[in-house]
Parts: C-alpha cells; sequence; structure tokens
C-alpha cells in the first residue's frame, strides 16, 4: 500500500494578505490582473478576482468602475487593519474584561509598556471621535467608555 501525502493546504487569510501587501506596495488602485501581476502570477486572475471581491465584501477594500471591471484600493493600512481586526474580535466576546485581561497578560514587557504609553497618551488628548489626534481605538468609540456589562471596574481608574 502507497501512502500519499495530504493536500498542503495555505493557512487561513494568507491569500488574502497577500492580495492586501501587493495593493499596499503599489500606492494606488490595482485591477484583478494587476494584483495577480504584483504576485507574481503564481495565481489566476479568477482567484484574485474572488478575493477581491470578498475583501471588499468584508470592508478591506474599496473599489472604483474602471472600464468593464473595477480597480482596488486598500480602506486602511496594515496596522489600521490589524486594529481594526483585533476590535472585531473584542466586540463578539460577552467578557471584554477577561478577554482585554488575557490579551493583555500575553503581552511582551516592551509591548506592555507601549501600550501604557499610549493610553496615557490618550487620556489627554481632546475627546471626540474621529479627531485624529490620538492613536484610539477609531470614531465613534472612546478609550474611556464603559466597557459594558459583565466586566469589572480597573481597579486603579480614577473614579
Amino acid at each position: 500500500m502507497s501512502e500519499t501525502s495530504p493536500v498542503q493546504r495555505r493557512p487561513a487569510g494568507e491569500l488574502e494578505a497577500s492580495v492586501l501587501a501587493a495593493l499596499w506596495a503599489a500606492g494606488g488602485p490595482l485591477s484583478p490582473a494587476e494584483v495577480q501581476s504584483a504576485l507574481g502570477g503564481r495565481l489566476a486572475r479568477t482567484t484574485v478576482t474572488t478575493i477581491l471581491t470578498r475583501l471588499h465584501d468584508k470592508g478591506a477594500v474599496s473599489r472604483a468602475r474602471a472600464g468593464r471591471g473595477f480597480v482596488y484600493s486598500p480602506i486602511q493600512d496594515s496596522a489600521g487593519l490589524t486594529a481594526r481586526r483585533m476590535r472585531s474580535e473584542l466586540d463578539k466576546q460577552d467578557d471584554r474584561g477577561t478577554a482585554l485581561a488575557r490579551f493583555v497578560s500575553q503581552l511582551t514587557s516592551e509591548d506592555e509598556q507601549l501600550l501604557r504609553s499610549l493610553l496615557e497618551d490618550a487620556e489627554g488628548a481632546p475627546e471626540g471621535p474621529g479627531t485624529g489626534s490620538r492613536p484610539g481605538p477609531g470614531p465613534g468609540t472612546s478609550l474611556g467608555a464603559d466597557p459594558g456589562p459583565g466586566t469589572a471596574p480597573d481597579p486603579g481608574a480614577a473614579p
């Protein structure tokens, strides 16, 4: 009996990450054919189009009509997309306090210090969503907002 190796699958999100990287590197809108070319032609154009459509449906890229097709642009840079994904995962949790506590407990000391510094800077920043003056979570949110039911208050927070 001969052994066959299992089909190697790409890690989840790898193709989307590759397509986004090509869009970020381009610095302007790209058609599916241009994305395919930027990726070295290793994917079929239909595959690239499908990935771009899914990224559009997820709100990660915008598209504009160009001739008979579309050109695509990333909505956020890599850091912005990561922050958005982190926020999306947090929003799915019933117990935000526990989720945040576990996240913080897994940070390196350097990342923990950076987070503390960002939080301190945000406390002194002007209030209001979308001001662009602070590295906060984005429009419609506030770092000092009530985290919601089921979360323990921060014992170090000022009343």
